[in-house]
């Protein structure tokens, strides 16, 4: 017989959906464009339009120029060009409507840590398309940056999967190098994070800047004086921030295998999208009954 229907406090929620004319969500990706870097990008979109139906959600990047890879800028432009003609249309339509007053879309770095060069970009961006946009801040630090991070590691064989420890992993590293970019800042962001992943893997983690000379090996030689004899290079970064080849020899320098970037893993998307809803004030039992205009 099927069950009946919880009511009250055990029925299943509504699902979320995005409220009428929101903002876009606009994902801001740093580094050269490539068809790789898209892949990512549009991966981390979709995984936000699954959590919330209906999302604007847009790709524009800090160095394009084309269609393809269009800029920010362009994006940001074109998203106000639209916003106002579907006002005019509607108008004209004569249709009771209100003009636009909330900003046309809501800029999300794809950055794990700060970067002040590449914020400065993205500002200079946001002011460049002379529209009204909210920039929020970066992803992390983020207890589900950690658990991506362990997630990495473990599929490249340099941390156990589980919590419990109940198998044995011969290549587990006995301690962490967290590789950043963007200065002592974002060194002192990815200690943060670096803290959480520690408490996972009950193993010490140091954050090291991959932008700063000698950084990682100094980082490599307190981790061995304290005792770790195995390490592991984890980059706390999406991806596109830097070049992979500065990974491969970041690794050579602390002598120790490293895992993948954190990539379009799932928590990336939802993290996006928790800066979006942030930014716009909506409550998830709010999103279907206050839209933003």
């Amino acid at each position: 017989m099927p069950r009946p229907r919880q009511p009250g406090r055990h029925r299943r929620p509504e699902p979320l959906v995005a409220p009428e004319d929101a903002p876009a969500l606009v994902l801001a990706v740093p580094g050269a464009p490539s068809s790789t870097i898209r892949s990512l990008a549009e991966e981390v979109v979709s995984i936000a339009r699954s959590e919330l139906p209906g999302l604007d959600a847009r790709i524009g990047y800090l160095d394009g120029d084309d269609e393809e890879f269009p800029s920010l800028q362009s994006v940001l432009a074109y998203t106000g060009e639209e916003r106002t003609a579907r006002f005019e249309q509607a108008r004209a339509a004569g249709a009771d409507v209100k003009a636009p007053d909330g900003p046309v879309a809501v800029v999300v770095p794809l950055l794990a840590g700060p970067d002040s060069a590449l914020l400065r970009q993205v500002r200079q961006a946001v002011m460049d398309s002379r529209v009204a946009a909210e920039l929020t801040d970066v992803l992390g630090p983020h207890p589900l940056l950690a658990e991506a991070l362990h997630v990495r590691l473990s599929e490249a064989g340099l941390a156990r999967a589980d919590r419990a420890r109940l198998f044995t992993v011969a290549t587990a590293a006995d301690g962490i190098i967290l590789a950043s970019v963007g200065g002592d800042e974002a060194v002192q962001a990815a200690g943060i994070t670096g803290m959480l992943l520690a408490a996972r893997l009950a193993v010490p983690v140091m954050a090291a800047a991959l932008d700063q000379e000698g950084s990682i090996a100094s980082v490599a030689e307190q981790l061995r004086g304290s005792g770790s004899q195995q390490l592991a290079l984890a980059p706390y970064l999406i991806g596109p921030e830097i070049d992979a080849s500065l990974l491969e020899e970041a690794a050579k320098e602390a002598g120790c295998s490293a895992s993948e970037a954190l990539g379009p893993y799932p928590a990336i998307g939802k993290l996006a999208l928790a800066k979006y809803t942030t930014a716009l004030g909506i409550a998830p039992q709010q999103a279907q009954s206050s839209p933003v205009r």
